[in-house]
């Protein structure tokens, strides 16, 4: 039908005039219903909480300061958190990410025992951090060097997330991009009685140079060569449809597509395709401190900056957005509710 819209009769400054308008006809909206907050939880600090240098106003955090986090974030609104165990030893298998005493396993317990229902608790199920080589997987000899062995990383990946389950996890998160990760999971899980809990696959998950301060935070960087041979190309949209289909295909609940700004056409692809599917997206590291490094040099708003970025990518198609800058937002949209 065609559309007949001409000045002087049609005037859309009419809708732009004052906030509370502007507010009244806006589509695109931002909750705090939607955000997740990630925590890093280190194993044996002995301070509830102390700075990442490499992300500025994020913390590492004890058991105890990643349940009183939690605290905060629920009084702000905030009901999701995505929690990342890093442990004080290390060995090639990473033992620890399936240890029922793992730094991810008893901070998820503790948060689950205060706070209960009242939050939705995610983990994330990866190796990366625990392993000593900081690959995402099993390494073994092969192709001139070493590889990520994706058969077997699958069998820890299914172990992780039973133990994340056990300890009263939600929701797992399994970022390895291992192929077969989200249905060797979902065996595991249901073999152990955990149908009930649900998966949220990094579907989409790039090799991006965006990932940088985030390996500082979980102190995953690897030891030698890269991810591009298990994380996808950024030249590829397509095979990330491709992805998506396949992890509904063995069992994933929620999808998502990381990292977040640079890859919006990904996202609006993905709600597209798939418009029945909760979305996730993460916005990284890499974005966060871009926009905190900006706005120190005093060349743009942080709060804006923000808030745009948010806005942004729910209106690419996200229902859920993962962002270091969940509680901050909080309070941004808190003071926008009230003007």
């Amino acid at each position: 039908m065609a559309r007949l819209y001409k000045y002087p009769v049609s005037r859309p400054r009419r809708l732009r005039r004052i906030s509370l308008i502007r507010d009244l006809v806006s589509q695109t909206r931002i909750s705090t219903e939607g955000l997740i907050q990630p925590i890093f939880v280190y194993e044996g600090l002995s301070s509830p909480r102390i700075p990442i240098e490499s992300m500025p106003d994020q913390y590492r955090y004890s058991v105890d300061g990643a349940v009183s986090f939690v605290g905060e974030l629920l009084d702000a609104g905030i009901r999701a958190a995505l929690v990342f165990g890093v442990p004080s030893d290390k060995d090639p298998m990473g033992k620890k990410a399936y240890s029922s005493d793992g730094p991810a396993q008893m901070a998820v317990r503790s948060i689950k025992k205060e706070y209960g229902d009242s939050v939705v608790v995610a983990t994330d199920v990866c190796l990366c951090s625990y392993t000593d080589h900081g690959h995402c997987g099993v390494v073994i000899k092969g192709g001139g060097g070493y590889v990520v062995d994706n058969d077997e990383t699958i069998k820890l990946l299914g172990r992780i997330a039973v133990s994340h389950a056990e300890a009263g996890a939600d929701i797992v998160a399994p970022s390895a991009m291992m192929d077969g990760q989200v249905g060797a999971i979902r065996d595991a899980l249901d073999s152990e009685g955990y149908s009930d809990v649900a998966i949220m696959s990094y579907s989409a998950k790039y090799a991006s140079s965006l990932y940088g301060p985030f390996r500082v935070a979980a102190s995953s960087k690897p030891l030698f060569g890269d991810r591009r041979g298990y994380q996808m190309d950024p030249r590829n949209l397509w095979e990330a449809v491709k992805e998506v289909e396949m992890d509904l295909a063995e069992g994933a609940d929620i999808v998502m597509v990381k990292p977040g700004l640079w890859y919006l056409d990904v996202v609006r692809t993905i709600k597209e395709s798939f418009p029945e599917v909760p979305l996730a997206v993460y916005s990284v590291s890499g974005e966060y401190l871009m926009i905190k490094a900006a706005a120190s040099s005093g060349y743009l708003s942080e709060d804006e900056a923000i808030l745009e970025s948010l806005i942004a990518m729910r209106r690419a198609g996200a229902d859920i957005i993962i962002t270091y800058s969940a509680l901050k937002a909080s309070k941004i949209l808190s003071r926008v509710s009230r003007r």
